[in-house]
């Protein structure tokens, strides 16, 4: 795929989900060494008027400096980009997701936390307001299960431990969308969509992939040779 063109049917279509998480990686290169293709954006809104091909989806945080288009120097029609406090996954974003992949045909899920996020924070300093305490609820067990600090340095304060909880976090939440979407798992599973869990730096620009929460099964052609 030609990173200046606007997604299309075609282009989509000839991506595999390595090829697609590539396309993203790349693209967060060029945005830290300030190297951002330039598109024009009025064009790319004719050219997207009939209809949309997103190669892939991006789970992120509502935080104002986390845009996704942005942090991996993309275009309109380039993604599905699902974004709430905390990149906590519910209902409605696994709903999300399956609609990015099964009917409009995205290759590939990125979940992305990032550095110093406020939602974060909140569940580990045990804030509780209004609505927000259920939200917080939702990153609460990523919190418990993280045992390397002791109880005077598991506060918002210590950004370590912040930072900790929020990759704990992220992964959590890879597996939940494989543990809660048999749809998604499946195309997971058939080697027609990838998913990985990332860490944005604010302070940097720099995504770092967690490449052991990297999943990408085997296409079903390649099983099917082998057997």
């Amino acid at each position: 795929m030609e990173s200046m063109k606007t997604s299309n049917k075609s282009l989509q279509s000839s991506l595999t989900p390595e090829s697609a998480l590539e396309i993203l990686r790349e693209g967060n290169e060029r945005f830290v060494s300030n190297l951002r293709i330039n598109r024009n954006l009025l064009q790319q809104v004719n050219e997207t008027k009939e209809g949309q091909w997103p190669f892939a989806a991006i789970v992120s945080c509502m935080d104002s400096r986390t845009s996704a288009e942005l942090i991996f120097d993309l275009g309109l029609g380039d993604i599905f980009s699902i974004r709430l406090a905390g990149a906590v996954i519910s209902d409605n974003v696994l709903g999300s997701l399956e609609y990015a992949c099964k009917v409009a045909g995205s290759k590939f899920i990125v979940v992305l936390g990032h550095t110093h996020c406020g939602a974060i924070k909140g569940a580990c300093d045990g804030v509780e307001m209004g609505n927000l305490t259920g939200l917080l609820g939702k990153i609460r067990p990523a919190v418990f299960q993280e045992k390397t600090f002791n109880k005077e340095k598991r506060t918002s304060n210590n950004q370590d431990f912040v930072d900790a909880v929020t990759n704990i976090h992220t992964e959590r939440s890879v597996q939940a969308i494989l543990e809660q979407s048999a749809i998604l798992a499946d195309l997971i599973d058939r080697g027609e969509v990838g998913i990985i869990g990332a860490m944005y730096d604010v302070e940097t620009g720099t995504v770092t992939f967690h490449e052991h929460t990297k999943r990408i099964g085997q296409p079903l052609h390649m099983v099917e040779k082998s057997a």
